[in-house]
Parts: C-alpha cells; sequence; structure tokens
C-alpha cells in the first residue's frame, strides 16, 4: 500500500523538478563605451559585447535610439532567424551591423548628422529569458570656419566712454566655439566701464553655431601702438583646438603736448640758391588741430609744411611753428633756426689782365666770401700751378704767360665753388720760336710755311722773299704766348722767304732757304738706263729740242748705269735658239755700256742729233741726263752720270 503510493507519487515530482529546471534565467552581460565622439559627415562605429552563460547562439539582439523625451524606437532587431534594419526611422539607409565576435555585434551609422547626437541602446535577450541592455552616447563636432576680425571704421578719443573697437566672427562650429579678445596678446576680461565683452551666438537651419563677439573699450594713448586680435576655441573628436585672426590698429585721438619743428630738405647745410622744405607736427593726434609756420618777420608761410624757394643768406633767422586744438582752443608753438651758407663769388688782384716784363716776378691774390672754410687752386691750361690764395711767379718768361684760374671749393659741400682768372701778359721782344735758318726741301709745287712767335705787345709778322717782296697771302692768329702765321709759298725754283716779326721792345726773324727738287721719268718696255748727276755749285741750263749734253767738268761725280733684261718672248721651236738670242742680247748691252763709259770719260756724249741741253736740279746741284736710243726698241734711254737709272719722267726741262 506504501509503495504504491509511492509509486503513485514519482511522476508528479519529477515533472516539478523538470518544471523548475525550465524557468531558471541565464544571466546575459552588455558592455559598451559610454560615449562615443565623431566628426559630422563621417561615420560612427558603436560596438555592443555581449557575454552570456547559454552562449550567443539563439539571443535576440535589438538596437533602439533615445529620443530628448526618454522614448525609444527600434531601429534593428537580430535572432536566430533574421537580421532587419526597421523601415522609416532616420537611419534606415545609414546603418548596419557588424560581427565583432559576440551577439551584439557594432553599430554602424553612416554620414553622421547633427541629429545624430542621440543615446543608442543595445538589448539582448537570451533562451532563457535573461536579458542585457547597454548604453552609448554619440557626440558629433564640426570644425568651425576660419575666423573674422573688423576694426572700428571711426577713431576713438581717450575723452570718449568705452567705444566699438571691433568685432570677431567664427561660423559654422559644433558644439558651440569660444571667442576671447587679446590686446598686446594679453587676454581681455569685461571691466565696469573700461572693458565690455558683448557675445552672441546663432543657429541655422543646419544646427550649426555661429558666434559674435563685440569688445568695447575706453581706450588711452598707448593703445594707438597696440594690436588687437581675438582667440576660438572649438572642440574635435578626443581634444580642444584653437585658431587665431589677424591683428588689428585702430585710430586714437588724443591731445597734444608738444610740438616740433624741422627741415625736411635738403638733408645736408643750406646754401644759396637751395629750396628748403619745413615741417611742423606734434606728439597729439586730434581730427581739430590746426598748425602754422611762420617766417622770420611773423609772416604765415602755411600750415604743418612750408617750402622757401631758392634761398639767400637773408632767409636765415628763426622760424616759428604753433598747432591749436580747436575743441580746447589750447596752444602749443616751437621755433627752429636756419642758416643759409653762401659762398660769394672769386676775386683776384690785380683784376682782369696783368703786363708783366720778362724776368720780373708777379704776385697775384684769390679771395671769395664764405660763411664756411674754403679751399683755394690755381690752374693753367687745365693743370694745377698752385695751392692756396696766393700765386707767385719769379723770374718770369713768356712761357709764363697765359690765362690763369682761381677756383674756391668749399670741402663740407661738394657743389659749392666759384673762380676767377686772371690773363698774364709777359712783356718783351719777340721769339721765334723756329730756328733762326730752316732749310728746306721738296718736291712739290707749293709749300706751307709757319712762323710762331712769343712776345707782348702781340708781334706783327710779316713774310718776305729773298728780293725784298712781301707775300701777302699769310694767315695770322693770336696765341696764348704771342703770334702765328702761316704762309702757303709757290715753288718754280730754289727761293729764300723771310719771317720777321716785330714789336715795341725789339725785332726777330727767321730764314726759310727753299731747294726745289723736280725729276721726271722715261721708261722703255725693253731697256732703261738712268744717269744722275749732282754738282756742288749752280749750272746754267741751256735748253735743246732732242738731247742734253754739258762740257763743265764734275768733280766728285758717280756713274751708275744700269741697263734692264729686255722682256723674253717664248715661242714655239728649239730651246737653243732661245738661249743663242738671249746670249746676243746680253753681248750687245754689254758693248753698249763700254760705249757710254768712253764717252763718260771723254766729257762728251752724243745722240744722233748731235744737239745739246743743259739742266739744273731744284737744288742748285747739277743733274746731267744723257738720253740713249735702242735701235731695236727705238725708246730713249736715260742715265744719270751716277749710274742710276732715270725715267723718261724724270727729264728736266727748264
Amino acid at each position: 500500500m506504501a509503495v504504491r503510493d509511492a509509486a503513485s507519487l514519482l511522476p508528479p515530482l519529477l515533472l516539478l523538478a523538470l518544471l523548475h529546471t525550465w524557468g531558471a534565467r541565464a544571466a546575459v552581460e552588455v558592455t559598451m563605451e559610454e560615449e562615443v565622439q565623431v566628426f559630422h559627415g563621417d561615420t560612427a562605429r558603436i560596438p555592443c559585447t555581449v557575454t552570456s552563460d547559454d552562449g550567443s547562439g539563439g539571443m535576440i539582439v535589438q538596437w533602439f535610439y533615445v529620443i530628448s523625451s526618454g522614448k525609444s524606437h527600434l531601429i534593428y532587431n537580430q535572432d536566430s532567424m533574421e537580421k532587419r534594419v526597421v523601415k522609416n526611422t532616420p537611419y534606415t539607409d545609414r546603418i548596419a551591423v557588424e560581427n565583432n565576435g559576440t551577439a551584439g555585434g557594432v553599430l554602424t551609422i553612416s554620414d553622421v548628422q547633427l541629429h545624430d547626437e542621440v543615446e543608442f541602446v543595445c538589448h539582448v535577450r537570451s533562451l532563457t529569458d535573461g536579458t542585457g541592455e547597454g548604453r552609448t552616447r554619440l557626440r558629433v563636432f564640426k570644425t568651425p570656419d576660419f575666423p573674422t576680425i573688423e576694426r572700428a571704421e571711426k577713431g576713438i578719443s581717450v575723452d570718449d566712454e568705452p567705444s566699438k573697437v571691433g568685432t570677431c566672427e567664427v561660423k559654422n562650429g559644433y558644439p558651440k566655439p569660444t571667442i576671447t579678445w587679446y590686446r598686446n596678446n594679453m587676454p581681455l576680461r569685461s571691466i565696469t566701464d573700461v572693458v565690455n565683452l558683448i557675445n552672441s551666438a546663432t543657429t541655422g537651419s543646419s544646427d550649426l553655431f555661429s558666434v559674435k563677439s563685440e569688445l568695447f573699450l575706453k581706450v588711452k594713448k598707448e593703445d594707438k601702438d597696440a594690436t588687437f586680435y581675438c582667440e576660438v576655441k572649438y572642440l574635435v573628436p578626443g581634444a580642444e583646438k584653437m585658431t587665431e585672426t589677424n591683428g588689428i590698429n585702430i585710430t586714437v585721438f588724443y591731445p597734444a603736448t608738444e610740438v616740433n619743428m624741422w627741415v625736411e630738405s635738403p638733408k645736408r647745410l643750406i646754401v644759396e640758391g637751395d629750396s628748403v622744405k619745413l615741417r611742423c607736427s606734434s606728439n597729439g593726434n586730434v581730427p581739430s588741430q590746426e598748425f602754422e609756420i611762420k617766417d622770420k618777420n611773423g609772416v604765415s608761410l602755411g600750415g604743418s609744411e612750408a617750402v622757401l624757394e631758392k634761398v639767400s643768406r637773408l632767409d636765415s633767422g628763426v622760424y616759428e611753428c604753433s598747432v591749436v586744438d580747436m575743441n580746447t582752443f589750447e596752444e602749443l608753438t616751437t621755433n627752429t633756426a636756419i642758416f643759409v651758407n653762401y659762398l660769394d663769388e672769386a676775386v683776384i688782384e690785380p683784376k682782369d689782365t696783368v703786363l708783366v716784363e720778362q724776368r720780373k716776378e708777379l704776385k697775384a691774390t684769390c679771395n671769395a666770401l664764405s660763411s664756411l672754410h674754403t679751399k683755394t687752386t690755381w690752374l693753367k691750361n687745365g693743370k694745377e700751378v698752385s695751392k692756396g690764395h696766393y700765386l707767385s711767379l719769379k723770374n718770369i718768361t713768356y712761357d709764363d704767360a697765359g690765362l690763369y684760374v682761381c677756383i674756391v671749393t668749399v670741402p663740407e659741400i661738394e657743389e659749392m665753388q666759384t673762380n676767377a682768372s686772371l690773363q698774364v701778359h709777359v712783356q718783351g721782344p719777340p721769339e721765334i720760336t723756329e730756328n733762326k735758318l730752316i732749310e728746306k726741301e721738296t718736291a712739290e709745287k707749293e709749300v706751307e710755311l709757319s712762323c710762331h712767335v712769343k712776345g707782348y705787345p702781340t708781334p706783327k709778322i710779316t713774310w718776305t722773299s729773298s728780293d725784298g717782296k712781301v707775300i701777302g697771302s699769310a694767315s695770322h692768329m693770336t696765341t696764348e704766348l704771342g703770334a702765328k702765321s702761316v704762309v702757303k709759298v709757290k715753288v718754280t725754283s730754289n727761293m729764300t722767304v723771310i719771317c720777321s716779326s716785330s714789336n715795341s721792345f725789339g725785332t726777330d726773324s727767321v730764314t726759310y732757304s727753299i731747294k726745289a727738287k723736280i725729276t721726271k721719268h722715261t721708261t722703255t718696255p725693253a731697256t732703261t738706263t738712268t744717269t744722275t748727276i749732282t754738282s756742288a755749285y749752280t749750272t746754267p741750263n741751256v735748253s735743246t729740242n732732242t738731247s742734253t749734253t754739258t762740257n763743265t767738268a764734275i768733280p766728285k761725280s758717280k756713274v751708275k748705269a744700269e741697263t734692264a733684261k729686255p722682256p723674253e718672248k717664248v715661242k714655239k721651236g728649239s730651246n737653243g735658239v732661245i738661249i743663242a738670242v738671249i746670249i746676243i742680247c746680253i753681248l750687245l748691252l754689254a758693248i753698249l755700256g763700254s760705249v757710254l763709259y768712253f764717252l763718260y770719260k771723254k766729257g762728251k756724249i752724243c745722240n744722233r742729233s748731235g744737239k745739246q741741253d743743259f739742266t739744273k736740279e731744284k737744288s742748285g746741284k747739277d743733274r746731267i741726263v744723257v738720253e740713249m736710243k735702242s735701235d731695236n726698241t727705238e725708246e730713249a734711254i736715260l742715265l744719270g752720270v751716277n749710274g742710276e737709272k732715270q725715267l723718261p719722267g724724270d727729264q728736266i726741262h727748264s
């Protein structure tokens, strides 16, 4: 009975044990990052790591996003049967879940936008109804545009209340950027009645922030040189960054405490003839201030600038500048002294022209009145002859005559100089620089003769021939030392020309002995013979028609005869015939030379006509020309007595 009861109770107890086992829940643990940061437009990755006693198989994974009201919306569902992205949500086309080795996976969101900055939930449920959940907040960042800065258009007075200095603005940033103002690298903080910062932020349809900051400042005089700029700070994933604007300067108005005046130009010492520019300014900066420059007599010359044209020493003096603040009528004045340097014209004593006798002494002085130290130099013909104010010439000669130039310079100013000149004449009788007797031999038909004379008063020059006739075709000119004359004389025979000069102190002369040289030549194709005889004295000329002969004894004469070889003509035939002809010609020439020499020794040379011709060279020495004719060529052969060849053009016909 007891056994039967025990047996009847076994199935219910077993069923109860099984039911207890099926109702036990396995533990599920979900691990997620608290925050994931991503740039606007990039892809976000949110991992969900799941651990469970049941393992990863058969689990249900769901992804939600939570709006600001706290309500959750399913965007993804995964079970053992399917993986599904929920349709008609903001993430339908932008999310996916990747496997990371656990049931949760990694949620990826592409093209992240600002409204994606919400909380995402990974919910996991096991087969035994064990659940786990993790949450991650997505943070979105957008780098702002480069900031801009603008300064106030108008100047600011130190007497004004805090006035607007400038505006800084940065656009399209997320989260909201911050702006800090700096003055000369020092940050500015709001100070009542001194620094006032007004910041504002706006968002557009894109939900990006634009921040603007305006700086109001009670300026000081020192702010005229200050540099103002803005610093912008903004967040990026995992860091904070900073950028700066360009610097600006502002116009600050402040009253003057002193006024200055100076010479703007020239930068060197002022000299007569300069244009002088005066400037005037104050250490204040007030739009209403007015300047006035006055000369030494109190006459107004203009405002902050004045120009004095072509100043002279009379313009030297004290010039004044004044500045008046038209708001307060306060006046400040200052002055500056101007000195105009000068250099008067040089003065030489004695003046202009001086007469000095030969071998006497000349003393001269050169001075120029100047406000600066001067240097004096004496020049003659461009060459320095003396330094200093004094010129001393001792034992004067004609070579000392001429123009002396005194140059006075100012070493401190190169372009400042003056000069004067002194003409020195050395008195004395004429001195002709040429030799007293000049012999000149020429074959030209006309000869040019010159005569240079030293002396003062300027000598008078006269040209005469040997017979006392005055040659009136001469040209005359005055030189530094005296005079010069040039004459052209026609040469037909030997002649003498005299250059005479005179002044009140005496006379001088020079003689030109001109020897005419006339040579003519006669040339024969076959034979050319020239004979020239030169005598130490003159032989009268007698002309004939066909020949020239002299019966005068000729001492120390030389005769040289040259016989030209007749040209050979090459014809067809035996070479022996040609050689025989050449030998015969040579023999004939030798015989002809012997005959001529014999006639020369006898003192008589006869030609066919038997007539005689006497010739006279221009030099006064005899030249005897003998004309011979060859029977073969019928051409004249001229031999000089000295044996030199003479061309037909060298015969002399009187």
